[in-house]
């Protein structure tokens, strides 16, 4: 496992958006995670960065047995060669003459021992000792990880040229699976989106994810879970089968990008303290169960490493500025965070198209929502008038609703059909609207159906097209491109150099947010309440809907008591503490109010 050189890692940002960070920004030492779920994306990038880096290309077409594994394979060995001579020839650099060498050591955090011994070289006037100093700086220098995204849920099997299904070994997350394994990365695989015990099982056939004998793997698993008793089932499960977890990222249940999982309520400070205070638990409970499938397989158990089955926990959704960052590392003892959001906004990390930057950069607050565009069914964090919300609103004008549906990865339903469909699809959205015209609702009902129905986008293409449209691959008139920011892109309101922003997160230059921004606890809070309220709207008395509500507003009061505290401690430099002290108050008194509406009089 790479070491983390600094306190943060760029997370996975749709299909497309961090595709090729790595390739941007892993020489200089930054982590950063790319989304495999689109493998004909995958080969479309491929191919323009061998022509651009002048490597073989040869087209994997899509009628190869294994071509969704392959492609994935073909990128990544790619990505890990670029990174690699990229990093080599970063090494190879001089010091102190303002080369991308020195800016390496300059973005790392104060703190960093390495940071210290670049500073210490500086000062040093003996040429001989400053000369083994050099050499022992380059020799620490590590790329950042190039690690890979798989939405676990998204498993869709697949057919064979007369429509019967594969087995499950082709499945969309077996073979995105196989295709990392497959490739050269020595890398964190991240999984997200749901346990899919298909997939978790599947781990268990490749031996890359287990240690050997110095005590070290090849490939790793990073889990994202909404909570503790998601990370202790979900590793109980793997450490029966002899895996270790080297990572637990926990993620905001709404205030975050892409989709949105709602908690029962419980807001991520109760979360992350749950976390510090049991974190312990998780290495007592899954080594025992690594060390007996070692014994059961004959394997050498590797005593000498203090690693073992002790993950780092990590956290993302929504942070924005400096003291946020502190209290998430100090107080709350995080190893590391994610920032996501805010580096769409800097063109030298992420892959974003002109037009959609210029949406990102721009936005006020109520310009981005929850949104119902998603096949999966699921929230989903979006920007108004992207260029996928243009294309889909055109097609509805024309007539003609709908995607062709040219990749699949999203096909589920099986309403009309005995094959899965995607709900995106001009397909699905035809027989449903049929449907709804011919049934005995009321006309308004009927619109808001429709309106529904139509509101589902075609995600699988649209959430690659900025990156395509960025590397000059498609001409930007071609548009459609879709895009999945957090709320906290408000608070940022141009483009960015990848050193402003690190310096930001470190806290070395005058912050990038307003001092009004809200803390990122209390726009949680406020994201949570408002989701009550559109839910509250759907539900009625006694229904199962309306207890999971009235759990989620149990769990929210004590989640308001809990950052009431957190409040009350002295604030971090840029850490607005006034406003969750207040969106406390005032989220309190509008939850109470929500139900009192709902409570039937006595």
């Amino acid at each position: 496992m790479l070491q983390n050189q600094h306190n943060f890692h760029i997370p996975v940002m749709g299909t497309g958006h961090s595709i090729d960070s790595p390739i941007r920004v892993a020489h200089l030492g930054i982590h950063s995670v790319i989304s495999v779920v689109d493998d004909l994306l995958c080969e479309k990038i491929r191919k323009h960065y061998c022509s651009e880096f002048n490597l073989p290309y040869k087209n994997i077409p899509r009628s190869a047995a294994d071509g969704r594994a392959d492609r994935i394979t073909a990128y990544l060995d790619t990505v890990a060669h670029i990174v690699s001579e990229k990093f080599n020839d970063l090494r190879n650099q001089p010091f102190f003459e303002n080369s991308e060498k020195d800016r390496y050591f300059n973005l790392l955090p104060d703190e960093n021992p390495l940071r210290k011994s670049y500073e210490y070289a500086r000062t040093v006037t003996d040429r001989a000792l400053q000369s083994d100093l050099f050499k022992k700086l380059t020799d620490s220098m590590t790329p950042g990880s190039i690690d890979v995204n798989i939405m676990a849920k998204v498993d869709a099997l697949k057919m064979d040229k007369n429509d019967v299904p594969l087995s499950s070994e082709f499945s969309d997350a077996n073979a995105a699976l196989r295709g990392f394994m497959n490739s050269v990365v020595s890398s964190g695989l991240v999984l997200s989106a749901g346990f899919n015990p298909r997939l978790y099982s599947y781990l268990a056939e490749f031996k890359d994810f287990y240690r050997d004998k110095t005590g070290k793997a090849k490939k790793h698993i990073i889990l994202k879970v909404s909570d503790f008793r998601s990370a202790l089932i979900q590793g109980k499960f793997l450490a029966k089968k002899g895996i270790e977890v080297a990572e637990f990222r926990i993620e905001s249940g709404l205030n975050c990008g892409g989709h949105a999982f709602a908690s029962d309520g419980q807001l991520l400070p109760v979360l992350l303290n749950e976390f510090r205070e049991k974190r312990d638990q998780l290495q007592k409970t899954f080594e025992p169960m690594i060390r007996s499938f070692y014994e059961l397989q004959g394997w050498d158990y590797p005593e000498n490493s203090d690693e073992i089955a002790k993950p780092k926990i990590t956290v993302q959704g929504g942070i924005g500025n400096s003291g946020e960052q502190q209290r998430l590392l100090n107080d709350f003892e995080m190893d590391a965070t994610g920032w996501g959001s805010p580096f769409l906004l800097v063109p030298e990390a992420t892959c974003v198209d002109e037009f959609t930057s210029e949406k990102l950069a721009a936005a006020a607050e109520n310009d981005l929502y929850l949104s119902n565009v998603s096949p999966l069914g699921v929230p989903f964090n979006n920007i108004r008038g992207s260029g996928s919300h243009i294309h889909t609103k055109e097609l509805i004008e024309k007539g003609k609703p709908g995607s062709k549906c040219p990749k699949g990865y999203l096909v589920s339903n099986t309403e009309f059909t005995e094959n899965p469909i995607c709900t995106a699809s001009a397909q699905y959205q035809i027989l449903k609207i049929n449907q709804i015209e011919e049934s005995d609702m009321s006309a308004e009902k009927k619109g808001r159906e429709k309106e529904s129905v139509l509101d589902k986008t075609c995600l699988c293409t649209n959430l690659g097209t900025g990156s395509l449209i960025r590397l000059g691959i498609v001409k930007p008139e071609y548009g459609r491109q879709a895009i999945c920011p957090g709320p906290n892109i408000a608070w940022f309101n141009r483009t960015y150099t990848l050193d402003e922003m690190v310096d930001h997160i470190y806290d070395r230059v005058e912050s990038l947010v307003p001092k009004g921004r809200p803390h990122m606890f209390a726009k949680e809070l406020e994201m949570y309440v408002d989701y009550i309220e559109k839910m509250l709207g759907q539900c009625e008395q006694g229904t199962p809907e309306m207890k999971k509500l009235e759990r989620m507003r149990k769990n929210l009061h004590e989640g308001i008591s809990f950052c009431e505290a957190i409040s009350e401690t002295k604030a971090y430099r840029e850490e607005n503490l006034k406003s969750l002290k207040e969106a406390c108050m005032s989220q309190r008194i509008r939850l109470d109010e929500l139900f009192a509406v709902c409570e039937p009089a006595e």
